[in-house]
Protein backbone atom coordinates (compact mmCIF):
# COMPACT_ATOMS: atom_id res chain seq x y z
CA UNK A 1 0.00 0.00 0.00
CA UNK A 2 1.32 3.44 -0.94
CA UNK A 3 2.08 5.97 1.78
CA UNK A 4 -0.28 8.95 2.03
CA UNK A 5 0.89 12.37 0.83
CA UNK A 6 -1.06 15.63 0.89
CA UNK A 7 -0.27 18.37 -1.65
CA UNK A 8 -1.99 21.52 -0.44
CA UNK A 9 -2.25 24.86 -2.22
CA UNK A 10 -3.16 28.17 -0.60
CA UNK A 11 -3.72 31.59 -2.18
CA UNK A 12 -3.33 35.30 -1.65
CA UNK A 13 -6.47 36.00 0.37
CA UNK A 14 -5.31 33.70 3.17
CA UNK A 15 -1.74 34.96 3.01
CA UNK A 16 -2.93 38.56 3.40
CA UNK A 17 -4.50 37.78 6.80
CA UNK A 18 -1.93 37.02 9.51
CA UNK A 19 -4.51 35.59 11.93
CA UNK A 20 -6.18 33.31 9.39
CA UNK A 21 -2.79 32.22 8.03
CA UNK A 22 -1.57 31.26 11.49
CA UNK A 23 -4.78 29.31 12.16
CA UNK A 24 -4.43 27.49 8.85
CA UNK A 25 -0.77 26.65 9.50
CA UNK A 26 -1.76 25.22 12.89
CA UNK A 27 -4.01 22.79 11.02
CA UNK A 28 -1.39 22.11 8.34
CA UNK A 29 1.35 21.45 10.91
CA UNK A 30 -0.97 18.98 12.66
CA UNK A 31 -1.21 16.71 9.60
CA UNK A 32 0.65 13.52 10.56
CA UNK A 33 1.10 12.26 7.02
CA UNK A 34 3.73 13.49 4.57
CA UNK A 35 2.81 16.85 3.09
CA UNK A 36 3.79 19.63 0.70
CA UNK A 37 2.53 23.22 0.70
CA UNK A 38 2.31 25.39 -2.43
CA UNK A 39 1.44 29.08 -2.08
CA UNK A 40 0.54 31.97 -4.32
CA UNK A 41 0.41 35.59 -3.22
CA UNK A 42 -1.02 37.64 -6.09
CA UNK A 43 -2.70 40.33 -3.99
CA UNK A 44 0.47 41.27 -2.13
CA UNK A 45 2.42 41.48 -5.38
CA UNK A 46 -0.25 43.75 -6.87
CA UNK A 47 -0.26 45.98 -3.78
CA UNK A 48 3.51 46.41 -3.91
CA UNK A 49 3.43 47.08 -7.66
CA UNK A 50 0.81 49.81 -7.09
CA UNK A 51 2.99 51.41 -4.42
CA UNK A 52 5.92 51.45 -6.81
CA UNK A 53 3.80 52.75 -9.69
CA UNK A 54 4.31 49.63 -11.82
CA UNK A 55 1.18 48.93 -13.85
CA UNK A 56 -0.08 45.34 -13.74
CA UNK A 57 -1.86 43.45 -16.49
CA UNK A 58 -3.96 40.32 -15.96
CA UNK A 59 -5.42 38.21 -18.77
CA UNK A 60 -7.90 35.51 -17.69
CA UNK A 61 -6.53 35.75 -14.16
CA UNK A 62 -2.93 35.28 -15.30
CA UNK A 63 -0.35 37.97 -14.75
CA UNK A 64 1.67 39.54 -17.56
CA UNK A 65 5.17 39.54 -16.09
CA UNK A 66 7.63 42.13 -17.39
CA UNK A 67 11.09 42.51 -15.81
CA UNK A 68 9.95 44.94 -13.12
CA UNK A 69 7.01 42.73 -12.23
CA UNK A 70 9.27 39.66 -12.11
CA UNK A 71 11.45 41.45 -9.54
CA UNK A 72 8.36 42.16 -7.45
CA UNK A 73 6.86 38.66 -7.57
CA UNK A 74 10.25 37.12 -6.79
CA UNK A 75 10.65 39.35 -3.73
CA UNK A 76 7.08 38.73 -2.59
CA UNK A 77 6.58 35.04 -3.46
CA UNK A 78 10.02 33.45 -3.07
CA UNK A 79 11.16 35.95 -0.46
CA UNK A 80 8.78 37.50 2.03
CA UNK A 81 5.80 35.13 1.83
CA UNK A 82 7.78 31.91 1.54
CA UNK A 83 10.09 32.66 4.45
CA UNK A 84 7.22 33.96 6.59
CA UNK A 85 5.36 30.65 6.11
CA UNK A 86 8.46 28.55 6.76
CA UNK A 87 9.24 30.52 9.92
CA UNK A 88 5.69 30.11 11.24
CA UNK A 89 5.77 26.37 10.53
CA UNK A 90 9.09 26.03 12.38
CA UNK A 91 7.42 27.78 15.33
CA UNK A 92 4.75 25.06 15.18
CA UNK A 93 7.42 22.30 15.19
CA UNK A 94 6.87 21.49 11.53
CA UNK A 95 10.26 21.15 9.85
CA UNK A 96 9.52 23.14 6.69
CA UNK A 97 11.97 24.06 3.96
CA UNK A 98 11.19 26.83 1.47
CA UNK A 99 11.83 26.56 -2.25
CA UNK A 100 11.55 28.31 -5.54
CA UNK A 101 11.81 26.04 -8.57
CA UNK A 102 15.40 27.15 -9.09
CA UNK A 103 16.50 25.76 -5.71
CA UNK A 104 18.09 22.33 -6.25
CA UNK A 105 16.66 22.51 -9.80
CA UNK A 106 13.36 21.24 -8.40
CA UNK A 107 11.05 22.84 -10.99
CA UNK A 108 12.24 23.94 -14.40
CA UNK A 109 9.90 25.71 -16.78
CA UNK A 110 9.66 26.95 -20.33
CA UNK A 111 8.81 30.55 -21.16
CA UNK A 112 5.18 30.69 -22.27
CA UNK A 113 4.74 31.01 -26.01
CA UNK A 114 1.52 32.49 -27.36
CA UNK A 115 0.64 33.54 -30.89
CA UNK A 116 -0.99 36.82 -29.83
CA UNK A 117 0.12 37.66 -26.28
CA UNK A 118 3.60 38.18 -24.85
CA UNK A 119 3.22 37.03 -21.27
CA UNK A 120 6.79 38.10 -20.47
CA UNK A 121 8.62 36.14 -17.78
CA UNK A 122 5.87 33.56 -17.32
CA UNK A 123 6.74 29.88 -17.21
CA UNK A 124 4.75 26.78 -18.11
CA UNK A 125 5.50 23.37 -16.64
CA UNK A 126 4.62 19.72 -17.23
CA UNK A 127 5.45 16.44 -15.51
CA UNK A 128 9.00 16.45 -16.90
CA UNK A 129 9.59 19.78 -15.13
CA UNK A 130 9.68 18.27 -11.63
CA UNK A 131 12.84 16.78 -10.11
CA UNK A 132 10.80 13.96 -8.58
CA UNK A 133 13.73 11.94 -7.24
CA UNK A 134 15.25 14.81 -5.27
CA UNK A 135 11.85 16.07 -4.06
CA UNK A 136 11.05 12.56 -2.76
CA UNK A 137 14.39 12.51 -0.94
CA UNK A 138 13.55 15.76 0.86
CA UNK A 139 10.17 14.34 1.87
CA UNK A 140 11.69 11.08 3.09
CA UNK A 141 14.13 13.06 5.24
CA UNK A 142 11.08 14.29 7.17
CA UNK A 143 11.19 17.76 5.65
CA UNK A 144 8.05 19.61 4.55
CA UNK A 145 8.62 21.43 1.23
CA UNK A 146 6.98 24.84 0.87
CA UNK A 147 6.94 26.01 -2.75
CA UNK A 148 6.56 29.55 -4.02
CA UNK A 149 5.21 30.20 -7.53
CA UNK A 150 8.66 30.97 -8.99
CA UNK A 151 10.45 28.53 -11.32
CA UNK A 152 13.45 28.81 -13.67
CA UNK A 153 14.34 28.01 -17.27
CA UNK A 154 17.92 26.67 -16.80
CA UNK A 155 19.11 29.67 -18.83
CA UNK A 156 19.54 32.00 -15.88
CA UNK A 157 15.98 33.35 -15.86
CA UNK A 158 13.39 33.12 -13.12
CA UNK A 159 9.81 32.66 -14.31
CA UNK A 160 6.46 33.46 -12.70
CA UNK A 161 4.39 30.25 -12.75
CA UNK A 162 0.78 29.60 -11.77
CA UNK A 163 0.69 28.13 -8.25
CA UNK A 164 -2.44 26.06 -8.99
CA UNK A 165 -0.55 24.40 -11.84
CA UNK A 166 2.55 23.78 -9.69
CA UNK A 167 0.42 22.01 -7.08
CA UNK A 168 -1.31 19.89 -9.73
CA UNK A 169 1.90 18.85 -11.50
CA UNK A 170 3.70 18.01 -8.24
CA UNK A 171 0.70 15.88 -7.20
CA UNK A 172 0.69 14.08 -10.55
CA UNK A 173 4.41 13.31 -10.51
CA UNK A 174 4.47 12.06 -6.92
CA UNK A 175 1.36 9.89 -7.42
CA UNK A 176 3.70 7.22 -8.82
CA UNK A 177 5.24 6.79 -5.36
CA UNK A 178 2.51 7.98 -2.99
CA UNK A 179 -1.23 7.91 -2.46
CA UNK A 180 -1.63 11.62 -3.22
CA UNK A 181 -4.52 13.82 -2.19
CA UNK A 182 -4.52 17.31 -3.73
CA UNK A 183 -6.32 20.05 -1.84
CA UNK A 184 -6.98 23.55 -3.16
CA UNK A 185 -7.72 25.68 -0.09
CA UNK A 186 -9.40 29.05 -0.63
CA UNK A 187 -11.93 31.42 0.95
CA UNK A 188 -15.15 29.64 -0.12
CA UNK A 189 -16.76 26.47 1.24
CA UNK A 190 -16.16 24.84 -2.14
CA UNK A 191 -17.38 25.48 -5.66
CA UNK A 192 -20.65 27.37 -5.21
CA UNK A 193 -23.71 26.98 -7.40
CA UNK A 194 -24.73 30.48 -6.30
CA UNK A 195 -21.77 32.77 -5.55
CA UNK A 196 -23.95 34.78 -3.12
CA UNK A 197 -24.98 31.69 -1.13
CA UNK A 198 -22.05 30.19 0.81
CA UNK A 199 -24.09 27.05 1.53
CA UNK A 200 -24.73 26.23 -2.15
CA UNK A 201 -21.69 23.96 -2.35
CA UNK A 202 -21.52 21.54 -5.25
CA UNK A 203 -20.37 18.29 -3.63
CA UNK A 204 -18.99 16.80 -6.85
CA UNK A 205 -17.99 18.21 -10.24
CA UNK A 206 -17.11 16.01 -13.19
CA UNK A 207 -15.31 17.16 -16.32
CA UNK A 208 -18.59 17.11 -18.24
CA UNK A 209 -20.33 19.19 -15.57
CA UNK A 210 -17.42 21.64 -15.47
CA UNK A 211 -17.57 22.34 -19.20
CA UNK A 212 -21.34 22.82 -19.01
CA UNK A 213 -21.03 25.27 -16.08
CA UNK A 214 -18.23 27.12 -17.83
CA UNK A 215 -20.22 27.42 -21.06
CA UNK A 216 -23.21 28.78 -19.13
CA UNK A 217 -21.00 31.33 -17.38
CA UNK A 218 -21.93 30.04 -13.94
CA UNK A 219 -18.38 29.87 -12.59
CA UNK A 220 -16.39 32.86 -11.33
CA UNK A 221 -13.30 33.35 -13.50
CA UNK A 222 -10.99 33.01 -10.47
CA UNK A 223 -12.11 29.43 -9.87
CA UNK A 224 -11.49 28.26 -13.44
CA UNK A 225 -7.71 27.65 -13.21
CA UNK A 226 -8.21 25.68 -9.98
CA UNK A 227 -10.80 23.36 -11.49
CA UNK A 228 -8.85 22.97 -14.74
CA UNK A 229 -5.73 21.97 -12.83
CA UNK A 230 -7.75 19.76 -10.49
CA UNK A 231 -9.20 17.89 -13.48
CA UNK A 232 -5.72 17.36 -14.94
CA UNK A 233 -4.65 15.84 -11.63
CA UNK A 234 -7.60 13.43 -11.56
CA UNK A 235 -6.75 12.32 -15.11
CA UNK A 236 -3.16 11.60 -14.07
CA UNK A 237 -3.55 9.19 -11.15
CA UNK A 238 -3.99 11.62 -8.25
CA UNK A 239 -6.31 9.61 -6.01
CA UNK A 240 -8.40 12.47 -4.56
CA UNK A 241 -8.79 16.15 -5.44
CA UNK A 242 -10.89 18.63 -3.46
CA UNK A 243 -11.54 22.36 -3.35
CA UNK A 244 -12.18 23.29 0.29
CA UNK A 245 -12.34 26.28 2.62
CA UNK A 246 -9.03 27.02 4.35
CA UNK A 247 -10.34 26.68 7.89
CA UNK A 248 -11.96 23.32 7.06
CA UNK A 249 -8.60 21.60 6.48
CA UNK A 250 -8.53 19.69 9.78
CA UNK A 251 -12.20 18.72 9.44
CA UNK A 252 -11.63 17.49 5.90
CA UNK A 253 -8.62 15.37 6.79
CA UNK A 254 -10.32 13.83 9.83
CA UNK A 255 -13.68 13.21 8.11
CA UNK A 256 -12.37 12.66 4.56
CA UNK A 257 -14.99 14.87 2.96
CA UNK A 258 -15.52 18.62 2.82
CA UNK A 259 -15.93 21.10 0.01
CA UNK A 260 -16.13 20.03 -3.64
CA UNK A 261 -14.68 16.78 -4.97
CA UNK A 262 -13.36 16.88 -8.54
CA UNK A 263 -14.18 13.67 -10.43
CA UNK A 264 -13.63 12.26 -13.91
Amino acid sequence: MQEKLFVIKIGGALIDDEVLLSQFLDQFAGIKEKKILVHGGGKLATTLADRLGIEQQLINGRRITDKDTLDIVTMVYAGGINKNIVTKLQQKECNAIGFSGADANLIKAKKREHAEIDFGYVGDIDQQSINEKLLSEFINLGLVPVFSAITHDEKGNLLNTNADTIASIIAQVLSVKYDVELLYCFDKNGVLEDIDNPESVMKNISEEEFFALKKEGKLHKGILPKIENALEATKNNVSKVFLIKENHLKTHIENHYAGTKICL
